[in-house]
């Protein structure tokens, strides 16, 4: 693994101002990967888009860790239909011209 591609869940914690156990839920509750190198977690970059919509939920709006993997979830399907409709409509569009 890259360590370009990995931020230290100690910066991570420190700029978003949450605590480290915070990260730990996270990861218990499966919402996050956690990767260890030499006694050092980390958070691939790439996941931090991810990270912080998770902890805008919590702490904007007080969801609990369950209630995050449902809102997660749900988030997820909608980004799914909407891709159906989008590709639905785009086929409809064909066959109207």
């Amino acid at each position: 693994m890259n360590p370009d591609n990995l931020i230290p869940i100690n910066t991570l914690s420190t700029q978003y101002n949450v605590e480290i156990s915070f990260f730990s839920s996270l990861y218990e509750f499966e919402l996050i990967e956690i990767i260890t190198i030499e006694q050092v977690q980390y958070i691939r970059v790439d996941k931090i888009n991810d990270l912080e919509k998770i902890i805008r939920i919590h702490n904007e709006l007080g969801v609990n860790m369950e209630g995050i993997d449902v809102v997660l979830n749900m988030l997820t399907k909608i980004q799914k239909l909407e891709n159906e409709l989008n590709t639905v409509k785009n086929r409809l569009g064909l066959y109207e011209s």
